[in-house]
């Protein structure tokens, strides 16, 4: 007849056993997380250069530049691919009103690089054309990249006489995220960072 005692005592510590894998499982998965959530910090080191306006032959022309923080170059060398989508835009300013957006450009560029194969690649994308280019090194790539020079923008005839300044908006896209099991990715964000400069305005037309 089998000892129904010790199979109870067996089950009892099978259990207890799995109770224990599960709880520890647990609690490194739970530590993991808090420990992303808190260490995350975004990449607010990086700047806008300019954005630099002229106006030649009624045309508005637009040059600036993005420069990235120590992080974002040290995941770029280490293989992450990023997102970079540049918004230069155009607003007049009134003086009651708030300020009243007129026209803008927008562009994607995003960046691939290999270190192992020294390998680097970059689109450029302003939604009608797709601009893809090779490089033999990460700041050569960057350099194309990161600068906007001489965007033409609109002719100052198709504007209305005011005050008008340029805003330049930069935002870094998350393209890989840590390797967390569950539904909690969504309490990280979905960019890296966004940042905001404008220009100093210019005159278009007899402003009154």
């Amino acid at each position: 007849m089998p000892n129904i005692n010790n199979n109870f005592k067996t089950n009892n510590h099978k259990s207890k056993v799995r109770r224990k894998i599960v709880s520890k499982v647990f609690t490194i998965n739970f530590s993991l997380l808090a420990f992303l959530l808190l260490s995350y910090t975004p990449a607010s080191s990086a700047e806008i250069a300019g954005p630099e306006v002229r106006i030649q032959d009624n045309e508005i022309h637009v040059t600036t530049a993005l420069s990235l923080g120590e992080k974002s170059l040290l995941e770029m060398r280490g293989g992450m691919t990023k997102e970079f989508r540049f918004y230069i835009d155009l607003f007049r300013v009134w003086k009651v009103w708030p300020d009243e957006f007129v026209v803008d450009k927008f562009f994607i560029r995003t960046l691939k690089s290999d270190p192992v194969k020294k390998e680097y690649l970059a689109t450029s994308s302003d939604g009608s054309t797709l601009v893809q280019k090779r490089f033999k090194s990460l700041e050569s790539m960057l350099q194309w990249a990161l600068n906007i020079n001489d965007l033409r923008l609109t002719n100052t005839r198709e504007l209305e006489a005011g005050i008008y300044y340029i805003r330049v908006t930069v935002e870094s896209r998350i393209r890989q995220k840590p390797p967390v099991i569950g539904y909690f990715l969504i309490f990280l964000p979905e960019n890296e960072f966004k940042i905001s400069k404008n220009s100093p305005v210019i005159s278009v037309g007899k402003v009154r």
